[in-house]
């Protein structure tokens, strides 16, 4: 016991004598560093809880109500509760893991100041270069998809704002838009980004509600969710990506000065999150009902007003872990020079620029990347590797940190361990996969790759010439969802 403790004394003096450290050189010493450092430098534990509550939800928020006209509305709302929970639960597991191979390296003496340790290097630390492959495959195509899911979300917003430009044209601006984060160091320098986007997606959380309360239910309103099987877990999977955003929890918290204060961080915002999701969805589902099946984006069914156009997330997020992985891949993580590291990311932005043009299908691409990805990359992967890492008595003994006695301490950590995996292996990739890609394969063979613009309005009626009313569209954009 008393080697035990000691050894605990040896791990709290290593972490916390390095960030204590880190903070006194971070201390500002005049008015511009005092700017700086309230703009530009966070590793507070506010800090990753806005990075944390506004990069859990973002864009997903618009297509919550969509996936509410699939499931119905008790589904919708059980199914946020439940997927909200697992994703704290994973969230909490990835932090011990990091807590455990960070620990171990720097009882090794290594320095950590100029690199960000990542999800695939935890893994690799502590399970081996296999473990290692596979996090890295899911992780960066994830995170390549999410920020894809992102550029085409904003595209999708900014046209409800102003029609003049379609969604394609849309995307290319935006694609421009989205090369700037490459100036953004790490996640250690979101601050101000990170707090901006908490304040646009809790209006446009409370902007939905509010306006969808105001307009009431629309004539002949119909709520007959769910219908089909299809549409049932095509719903509950872009539910599961909407909480599975964690796939930057590594990166959020080597930002922070003291990461071991991360584990609570996600719950509470996630909870904050449901505070978001759960009015907004069900207001919408409850004015405009059947509608959503075939209006992804809730804005496109609300009023065009100026409280409206005001309401637009911000993005970026994304980007960063996977500029973080390029780096490492061409060797220049840890230069100093931030326009060189500026200009060895733009390579990374044009796959996410070129595959949001081909794959513009807002709505049904969150549930595709979340049935195959976000399964793998924030549920099953983490789950896994912590029971692999304790796997081993002497492992479980000299854990920094040991399971809480509300979970059941190791027992009931494993328990839930497997309960997770073999439900979203179940549920969330298998049924969830089979519905999502049918509707994805629906979406590609109805509209076509490159669409310009997807379930935009159809063109007014020319009125010119006797075959005027053969100008309708082949395929009415709002009715093909399945």
């Amino acid at each position: 016991m008393a080697s035990a403790s000691a050894s605990d004394k040896v791990v709290e003096t290593v972490i916390v004598g390095n960030y204590v450290e880190m903070e006194t050189e971070g201390e500002p010493k005049g008015i511009k560093s005092k700017v700086s450092n309230l703009f530009w430098h966070g590793g507070s534990v506010y800090d990753a809880w806005f990075s944390c509550a506004s990069n859990q939800v973002a864009q997903v928020l618009l297509t919550l109500p969509y996936s509410f006209s699939q499931l119905g509305m008790l589904s919708g709302i059980l199914f946020q509760l439940f997927y909200g929970l697992m994703g704290s639960w994973t969230a909490y597991l990835i932090s011990i893991l990091y807590v455990e191979y960070r620990t171990r390296k720097e009882r090794e003496k290594a320095d950590f100041r100029n690199h960000v340790i990542q999800w695939f290097e935890v893994l690799d630390g502590l399970l081996g270069k296999h473990w290692r492959n596979v996090g890295l495959a899911f992780n960066c195509t994830f995170l390549m998809f999410g920020s894809v899911i992102q550029l085409i979300a904003c595209a999708s917003n900014i046209y409800y704002i102003n029609d003049n430009l379609d969604k394609r044209t849309w995307t290319y601006i935006f694609g421009a838009c989205c090369a700037t984060t490459v100036f953004i160091p790490s996640f250690h320098n979101y601050r101000i980004w990170s707090f901006l986007g908490l304040i646009m997606t809790t209006y446009t959380a409370w902007y939905l509600t509010i306006a969808s309360l105001l307009h009431g239910q629309v004539e002949g309103v119909r709520h007959s969710g769910p219908t089909k099987l299809v549409l049932y877990f095509t719903g509950a999977t872009n539910i599961l990506y909407t909480f599975g955003g964690h796939a930057v929890t590594v990166e959020i918290m080597h930002a922070m000065w003291k990461p071991q204060k991360f584990k609570a961080i996600y719950l509470i915002a996630t909870l904050y999150v449901l505070t978001l999701t759960l009015p907004s969805a069900a207001a919408v589902y409850w004015a405009f009902g059947d509608m959503l099946l075939n209006h992804s984006n809730a804005f496109s069914l609300l009023p065009r007003t100026p409280f409206r156009d005001m309401a637009f997330i911000t993005f970026g997020f994304a980007c960063t872990p996977l500029y973080f992985v390029w780096e490492k891949a061409i060797g220049m993580h840890e230069c100093k020079s931030l326009c060189k590291r500026a200009a060895a990311r733009l390579p990374v932005v044009v796959p996410i620029w070129f595959l949001a043009i081909i794959f513009p299908f807002f709505g049904p691409i969150n549930s595709t990347v979340g049935s195959l990805l976000v399964s793998f990359t924030v549920y099953i992967i983490p789950a896994l590797a912590h029971i692999f890492t304790f796997r081993s008595a002497t492992a479980r003994e000299n854990a920094v940190e040991q399971p809480p006695k509300y979970f059941g301490r190791w027992v009931g950590t494993y328990t839930i361990n497997v309960f997770l995996i073999v439900w979203v292996l179940i549920v969330g990739f298998g049924f969830g996969g089979w519905a999502s890609m049918t509707n994805f394969i629906h979406q590609i063979d109805t509209f076509g790759l490159f669409t310009k613009c997807y379930q935009c309005p159809p063109p007014p009626p020319s009125h010119h010439g006797v075959n005027a009313t053969a100008a309708a569209p082949l395929h009415h954009p709002f009715n093909h969802t399945l």
